[in-house]
């Protein structure tokens, strides 16, 4: 009926059989007219309201450029709707026009009317669409258009050969108008496909398509990643850098990700909160009426037998214990985060899903491609044209799948990626308003942990998550194709495949346990390390080392044990994995010619159910990987969700009331630091005025920095409320110190004004201090401001805190690790009645009493509750705590007042410029570190007592500096990358560290699996050949039989091979990651000190996570599949040549362009990885510093600013990411082609050579052929990922030939007593901190005679810590030696020589253990002992008074004692090591004066016998010395006892004036 109608239509025949029944087949004309001309049309049609919505929406005109290119096209389609004219015009002229002859009654069919009008109309709506598509925004062309090109050019093609064909059979043309005009159009088409095919950028929009060619990248480019060439090309001849990276997409942009994930997050966050609170209650409600109805039970039954009840009540216990656990689990807000991510990325994830689903479909139309295929060749009877057709069909269906694959994957990886950013993103945010409580359940590095590994898991998870669907699609449509082929025996593979299933499932919930276990390991290990290296200066001085190298080993013998079960694990579901797809094949095979004997296996039904067997091997394989990775995510959705879950800091606390008239004003509040603790401050009431300077004493752990931290709303309060008029600034007790320059850590985001930038620096004595740092204030400070001092940390704190302008400063303890005289400018200059904040609030926390009497009022602190408030004057006069706290330390008071008169003479208005700081500019500049390392180089240099001059010519010797210091200015070397291609003795040190055994073994192991496999193929071609053998006869049982034990044992032989090599290579990788590590660690230890001050510790700890992980994880895994990969590439190849072997000439070109694609790729891809990992450190770097310095930057409001740092460092990492993922997709995308030319070949050359060839050999070809499309693919993505991931080893080993110090011990042991005397003698002693820079201690002779108690003093940088290094041989000497005892220290190993001198260090380092620990690591000391060393050190009560006593846990740091304990517990050790030297640096520095009390008697007391050499910032402390030993810039400028040097009135006596100390107090002493 349709087809008459169409007839009538055409004037022509429209369907015959016999037009395809011929050696040279064609189309019937009224086909190519009709169905050929309306498929692209209505293509156009379809899709033209979406262009033409662009030209209604906007009604101003867009004034975007008209580009030559628009006008081209415009005129092309203008030039193609003439001839549409000039068609209709020829037919009507035809039909009706006057001619010569009577007028025709035959019209022309209504086809040639209605053609050339719809094209018409066409070419009109394209005009407009085009003119729609220049008017959209970013957009520089369409795809829409440009396959509507495609399509006309192709639907074209036909009438083009058949109008040729007709003319040539004729001789001459038949209708010469319509020729020419067809022809005409034609050309023009191909020039608008060509056109459409190019990009149309705009002037406005060049720069932008410059920083970012995706932006201007046409439809084919995009498709097949072509824009990405340039980026490829660039990283092949030089490696890339961070500057070549471009910039972001909008849209990929961590700002723009994160709003959009917080807008959802709060949805559903409160939503979640809401739930969870309900079942609370609910709970709750429950729990009452049980208790309820029990205690109303025991009344009535209180004479029922007590031991029943017992023994109940245990068993209740039991389960009560279980019902906790299982509340703890889930005791917060839950299952919100997974849709939170779908709202977010909902657009992606259904484009994505599309593009599976298309790409799923077409993988199932090759076999049936090829089952018409092997049943061309068989019947020779075809015509030859049949099988070109099936090959070009291979060849298109292939390449579009390649095309949707990719855009697939893209959209997927970028997805991850999102998914990761928007989860890094959250967390920074939460980390700036998380409660303590919160805070306190994970450390620094569990809340790091959260960014980097929680955040990854995420990532990989979504990669892969359309497989949750489309792995059982392709599943379900792979087996209805195989019942199709072989009928009900495919259920028996099918229940071979289900049978699978639970075995995995078991697999993977053993595996999740032993992952589990494992990053407990992991977390623990990583935990100790952060602790070994951020007191590793403490480590080598107490020479801790092995016990703390045993104890990380000990963790690590752990952590492989459970690793080797996983890789055994592995093995076994490897084993099943492997044994799978062969025993599948074996099963329906066998039960196949088994059924009956009319079933003959013919090579079709083979060789298309292998294909499809192997499409199912990948959603089979990948299922319960898929499965187990979710499992894995379940974890660490678990914490994310806790954390991003968790309560946030109360903003109620603090109120800010302009009704008040007090600047901050608590009313009776009760302070906490967790929601249900006891309250460490009690009834606190304080009422302060504006523009007053209150001082808070107390003793130590009184409550002063708890007061801090309330005022900052950093505490719960329980009851009360505290109200703060205007901004806050503070100086906590521990400077925090960003890694930035020193003039942001100072402007803090503020904007920079010279003048008052330096006045602040004036005033805080931080001028001296720049100019000897290298690049001024541009200098950088390195991680925890590791090359300044305390005292220069302290002050860059306060100078923040000037600078910021605040209403109300809140200063903790700020003086204590300032030198005094220092402390007293400080004072003076800052804080006081006089200071540059004179006009603010200021609030206190001191233990210095000489400032007392400058203080408006002073609070007093005793255990958490104010016990006194009032002026300096009316609480001596009120003889209560405060006059008793001052009395003991009177004397200091009697001076003030002599000192007063001196004070200015400190701060003359002339610059005083010391001479030798001038010759320093002749001298070659130093290298930074070397400046920089010199710790404690802060740098007063004494600004008196040298011959002054005043420096007149500074500012022109300043701008000569300026180029010079520029090289200084940087502490921090870059972290080296390696460059280039990955050399191959890192691969060779790898396998050494395996063992050349192993290797070997694995590698014949999967060979002889790979001969297996090839041989079972071969062997079921060579059956199917039976089919053509025995036509007509029947199947002999025996010979059916050998088939089939034959087929079957191959494939159990592959099973069992891959068991065996995954076994070799699961144990020759647990002792390569033993072997590494322990090297690594090694070495690490045995470092010297110069490495950790110029390595920022996030670095090195990322060789222990990052890269020791790689090691252990990865690299196996990647290993293996490489291996695998290769074979079965060449396992293939060799099968195709074998089928065909013309293939072998193709087999070269092909092999040369695959070469040069993956060497392009590897270079870039490799150095996008390093890139990516390099620019991933500063993000964790920046969170822990955020973290460390929550309190600062809460407190001064800052929180914007590092949301917006945290955005831009992340961006930063994503530029990496980015074109790494598109780097793949690119080499993906070349590679598919190169299959996908693999299968056309073969394809046509078994149509070629089809006379020589038996099917089956041909479905062997093209069946392995389909194969090994993935498989190069994946072969070239491994060999980059083992390049990628063998960095790591290469990073590893990087570190385990770092030069080491000298050794631990040597073959000169000294006696057991030694040092007995504990004589000191330094003998023309020079040092510098490393080889070719200056020397930092000049010469240094003396004799100090044993028991003798030395104070060394001098200005900050004088070299005093330089001394102690010394004496422990942290730096070694450049000349000259020193004498202990007689013996030349520099012969003795470094343990020996430390662990017989003990120092107290300047910041107490804790680490987290036991107390006991921390005083005796190694276990040599009896209890009896350690108790006896804590009452000396007045920590006896505080200890017996914890629960746990000696064993109980100090937190990372020590953070759950307060400062003066630390360095009470540090007094300890050093009392526990009873050595006859003792060093004393600063240790009194943050201590109360009554702790300093304590401390200095117990050290008069305890080590009278002993040598001290105390370096001292107090004079006070040292004023009963036996000697003074003064320096200054390295040299020893006096030394005697201190009465005689107060006579001489030389550079000491200028030292205690300052300090304000008399002779008169000297006697006294």
């Amino acid at each position: 009926m349709c087809a008459a109608a169409l007839e009538e239509y055409c004037g022509s025949i429209f369907w015959n059989d016999s037009y395809l029944n011929r050696e040279d087949p064609d189309l019937p004309l009224c086909v190519e007219q009709t169905v050929l001309v309306w498929i692209p049309l209505g293509f156009l049609w379809l899709c033209a309201p979406w262009h033409l919505v662009a030209l209604c929406r906007r009604t101003h005109m867009n004034t975007k450029h008209l580009s030559k290119l628009y006008f081209i096209k415009q005129l092309v389609v203008s030039l193609l709707l003439l001839t549409a004219i000039a068609a209709l015009a020829l037919t009507l002229g035809e039909d009706y026009g006057p001619s010569k002859d009577p007028p025709s009654t035959v019209k022309n069919p209504s086809v040639y009317l209605a053609n050339p009008v719809l094209y018409a109309v066409s070419w009109i709506l394209l005009l407009l669409c085009q003119e729609g598509v220049r008017r959209r925004e970013g957009a520089v062309d369409s795809a829409t258009l440009f396959l509507f090109w495609l399509l006309l050019v192709l639907c074209d093609i036909f009438p083009f050969q058949t109008l040729l064909r007709e003319a040539l059979r004729l001789g001459e043309i038949d209708d010469v108008p319509r020729f020419c005009l067809f022809y005409i159009s034609f050309g023009l088409e191909l020039i608008a496909l060509i056109l459409s095919a190019l990009a149309d950028i705009s002037p406005e929009d060049e720069e932008l398509v410059k920083k970012n060619p995706e932006m201007g990248a046409a439809f084919l480019s995009r498709i097949t990643f072509n824009w990405f060439n340039s980026m490829v090309v660039k990283g092949y001849k030089r490696p890339l850098v961070q500057e070549d990276m471009w910039e972001l997409n909008e849209a990929d942009s961590t700002g723009y990700i994160s709003q959009r994930f917080q807008y959802f997050m709060e949805s559903n966050l409160g939503a979640a909160r809401t739930r969870f609170q309900n079942k609370k209650n609910c709970e709750k409600a429950q729990e009452e009426a049980l208790q309820n109805g029990f205690s109303s039970g025991l009344r009535k039954g209180v004479s029922q037998d007590v031991l029943m009840m017992e023994e109940r009540g245990k068993e209740e216990d039991k389960k009560e214990k279980k019902k906790n656990k299982k509340k703890e689990e889930e005791n917060y807000p839950n299952s919100w985060l997974i849709s939170t991510i779908y709202q977010t990325f909902k657009g992606i994830l259904i484009e994505s899903a599309f593009f599976k689903l298309l790409q799923d479909l077409l993988a199932f139309v090759s076999p049936q491609l090829l089952k018409l295929m092997i049943s061309f060749t068989q019947d020779k009877s075809r015509y030859t044209w049949e099988g070109y057709l099936y090959a070009v069909l291979l060849l298109v269906v292939a390449l579009l799948q390649s095309l949707f694959l990719q855009q697939y994957f893209q959209r997927c990886f970028v997805l991850g990626m999102k998914v990761r950013t928007a989860i890094m993103a959250a967390v920074y945010k939460k980390a700036l308003v998380v409660s303590n409580d919160t805070r306190k359940e994970s450390t620094v590095g569990e809340t790091v942990n959260l960014m980097s590994a929680d955040a990854q898991r995420f990532n990989d998870v979504t990669n892969f998550i359309h497989l949750l669907w489309s792995c059982p699609l392709q599943i379900g449509l792979s087996i209805v194709f195989l019942w199709l082929e072989l009928g009900p025996s495919v259920l028996a593979g099918l229940a071979v495949m289900v049978l699978m299933v639970p075995i995995n499932g078991l697999l993977a919930t053993k595996a999740r346990k032993i992952q589990i276990e494992n990053m407990k390991f992991k977390d623990k290990r990583l935990k100790i390390m952060n602790e070994i290296l951020n007191g590793i200066k403490i480590l080598k001085l107490y020479a801790w080392e092995p016990s703390f190298q045993a104890q990380v080993e000990g963790i690590r013998g752990q952590e492989l044990k459970v690793m080797r079960k996983f890789a055994y694990l592995t093995s076994v579901s490897t084993f099943i994995f492997s044994c799978a797809p062969a025993l599948v094949s074996l099963a329906t095979f066998a039960v196949f010619v088994g059924v009956s004997s009319d079933n003959v296996l013919t090579a079709e039904k083979a060789f298309t159910s292998i294909s499809l067997f192997n499409i199912l091997r990948f959603p089979l394989a990948m299922l319960p990987m898929l499965i187990a990775a979710m499992v894995q995510t379940t974890v660490s959705r678990k914490r994310l969700e806790k954390f991003l879950g968790g309560e946030d800091l109360e903003s109620g606390t603090v109120r800010h009331d302009p009704s008040f008239n007090s600047a901050v004003s608590i009313c009776d509040g009760s302070f906490a630091w967790e929601r249900d603790a006891e309250p460490l401050l009690k009834n606190v009431s304080l009422d302060i005025k504006p523009g007053r300077l209150i001082a808070v004493v107390g003793a130590v752990g009184s409550g002063k920095s708890s007061l801090m931290s309330a005022l900052l709303g950093e505490m719960h309060s329980t009851k009360g409320f505290i109200n703060i008029q205007g901004s806050i600034a503070i100086v906590p007790q521990q400077a925090w110190i960003q890694n930035a320059t020193l003039r942001d850590n100072i402007l803090f985001g503020s904007p920079h004004e010279e003048k008052r930038f330096q006045e602040v620096i004036q005033s805080c004595a931080l001028v001296p201090d720049l100019e000897l740092l290298p690049g001024g204030d541009l200098t950088e400070i390195g991680e925890k401001g590791i090359n300044l001092s305390g005292g220069q940390k302290q002050r860059v704190s306060l100078a923040r805190a000037a600078y910021s302008q605040a209403d109300i400063y809140l200063l903790d303890d700020p003086l204590s690790a300032v030198d005094s005289h220092v402390g007293k400018h400080l004072f003076d200059k800052v804080i006081g009645p006089n200071g540059i904040l004179k006009h603010k609030t200021r609030i206190l926390v001191t233990h210095g009493v000489s400032f007392l009497p400058h203080v408006d009022e002073i609070v007093v602190l005793a255990n958490g509750m104010v016990s006194e408030v009032g002026s300096y004057n009316s609480l001596r006069a009120s003889r209560g705590a405060f006059s008793e706290f001052l009395d003991t330390y009177a004397n200091e008071q009697t001076n003030q007042t002599h000192s007063e008169s001196d004070s200015c003479q400190d701060t003359a208005d002339v610059e005083l410029i010391p001479e030798t700081e001038d010759t320093q500019h002749d001298s070659p500049l130093e290298d930074t570190v070397s400046v920089t390392l010199k710790r404690e180089n802060s740098v007063r240099r004494s600004q008196r007592n040298t011959r002054v001059r005043l420096r007149k010519n500074s500012s022109i010797r300043k701008s000569e500096d300026v180029d010079e210091s520029k090289k200084g200015q940087r502490l921090i070397d870059k972290e080296t990358m390696e460059t280039g291609q990955v050399k191959f003795s890192v691969y060779l040190q790898y396998l050494r560290a395996m063992g050349w055994g192993y290797a070997v073994m694995v590698f014949l192991v999967y060979f002889i699996q790979n001969l297996a496999f090839i041989g079972q193929n071969l062997w079921l071609s060579d059956w199917t050949n039976d089919a053509v053998e025995y036509y007509n006869m029947t199947y002999p049982v025996w010979k059916r039989d050998t088939r089939v034990g034959v087929f079957g044992a191959l494939g159990v032989a592959q099973g069992f091979f891959v068991f065996l090599g995954t076994l070799l290579l699961a144990n020759a990788s647990v002792s390569a990651s033993r072997i590494l590590h322990s090297r690594l660690l090694n070495n690490i230890l045995r470092v010297p000190m110069v490495f950790f001050d110029t390595t920022p510790i996030g670095r090195v700890v990322n060789r222990f996570a990052k890269d020791i992980f790689t090691v252990d994880e990865a690299i196996p895994q990647s290993f293996r599949s490489w291996l695998l990969c290769l074979l079965g590439v060449l396992g293939t190849l060799f099968v195709i040549c074998l089928a065909t072997p013309y293939f072998t000439i193709i087999i070269i070109p092909l092999a040369l362009v695959y070469y040069f694609v993956q060497r392009f790729y590897v270079a870039t891809s490799r150095q996008l990885r390093r890139l990516d990992s390099v620019s991933r450190s500063p993000i964790y770097s920046h969170f822990g510093e955020t973290v460390s310095g929550l309190s600062v930057i809460r407190a001064y409001g800052h929180q914007e600013r590092f949301l917006k740092h945290n955005e831009i460092t992340i961006d930063e990492n994503l530029k990496c990411v980015y074109p790494w993922i598109v780097s793949n997709r690119w080499l993906a995308i070349r590679l598919e082609f190169l299959g996908n030319l693999v299968v056309f070949f073969a394809a046509l050359f078994a149509v070629i050579s089809r006379d020589s060839l038996d099917s089956g050999l041909v479905g062997l070809s093209i069946s392995y052929a389909l194969n090994v499309t993935q498989t190069l693919n994946w072969l070239v993505r491994m060999t980059s990922e083992l390049e990628t991931n063998i960095v790591a080893v290469e990073r590893v080993s990087e570190y385990t030939e770092i030069q080491n110090e000298a050794k631990w011990v040597t073959d000169t042991h000294p006696t057991e007593e030694w040092p007995e005397a504990g004589r000191l003698q330094f003998e023309n002693y020079k040092v510098r901190y490393r080889p070719g820079l200056d020397l930092v201690l000049h010469g240094i002779s003396c004799d100090i005679h044993s028991t003798e108690k030395i104070g060394i003093v001098g200005r900050t940088g004088a070299g005093k810590s330089s001394l102690t290094n010394c004496l422990f041989r942290i730096i070694e000497a450049a000349e000259g030696r020193i004498l202990i005892d007689d013996i030349d220290i520099s012969t003795l190993g470094l343990h020996d020589l430390r662990n017989s001198l003990t120092i107290i260090p300047q910041d107490p380092v804790l680490f987290s253990g036991t107390l006991r620990m921390n005083l005796d690591p190694f276990d040599r000391a009896s209890d009896e002992e350690i108790w006896r060393v804590l009452e000396l050190s007045h920590l006896k009560d505080y200890v017996a008074g914890l629960q746990e006593g000696l064993q109980h846990e100090v937190a990372e740091g020590g953070e759950n004692l307060s400062i003066g304990q630390r360095q009470l517990l540090c007094l300890a050790r050093a009392l526990l090591r009873k050595s006859r030297i003792l060093i004393l640096d600063e240790a009194t520095a943050a201590v109360d004066l009554e702790t300093d009390n304590l401390i200095q008697n117990t050290i008069r007391k305890e080590f009278s016998h002993c040598t001290v050499l105390t370096i001292a910032h107090r004079l006070h402390s040292i004023m009963d010395s036996s000697r003074v030993m003064v320096l200054d810039a390295g040299k020893i400028v006096e030394f005697d006892s201190p009465s005689n040097l107060l006579e001489k009135q030389g550079h000491f006596y200028a030292m205690a004036k300052d300090a304000g100390i008399t002779r008169a107090e000297i006697t006294a002493l």
